[in-house]
């Protein structure tokens, strides 16, 4: 196996420079987004335990397994299963609006407005990236 300069191994393709380069920068939705999953991860099993526990702990399993084998190439480093960016939006909103119901469900008043205010900054956040996930990484 030989060594490029740039890219790493030859048997490595190296990323598309144009499509890095469209994807918008991404560290404070970042943020929110991962303490939006949390919140997510954390409520909704806990608000379907209440009915049962093995789906809470079933949902919660499927809420972090999901996301990490489908992705959209050029969104993350390492994709197991490729897929488009509308998906991706689509599992951000479900993770948006299982930390919503769930925090509203299953905890008090002062955990559930903390964390409805990151989940709508989150939104609010991701917006330049839904975008771009939606047409360049769309088209994928």
């Amino acid at each position: 196996m030989t060594e490029s300069p740039i890219s790493g191994p030859a048997s490595v393709a190296a990323p598309d420079p144009v499509w890095l380069a469209a994807r918008p920068d991404d560290r404070l939705p970042s943020a929110f987004r991962f303490l939006t999953e949390i919140a997510a991860w954390v409520a909704l099993p806990w608000a379907i335990a209440d009915t049962s526990i093995v789906l809470g702990v079933f949902v919660g399993l499927m809420m972090v397994a999901v996301p990490t084998v489908f992705a959209t190439p050029g969104d993350k480093r390492q994709v197991l299963v490729p897929v488009s960016g509308k998906v991706t939006i689509a599992l951000v909103a479900a993770h948006i609006l299982a930390a919503l119901y769930g925090s509203w469900s299953a905890w008090p008043v002062w955990p559930a407005v903390p964390t409805t205010v990151v989940a709508l900054m989150t939104i609010v956040t991701e917006m330049p990236r839904w975008r771009w996930l939606w047409g360049a990484a769309g088209r994928r």
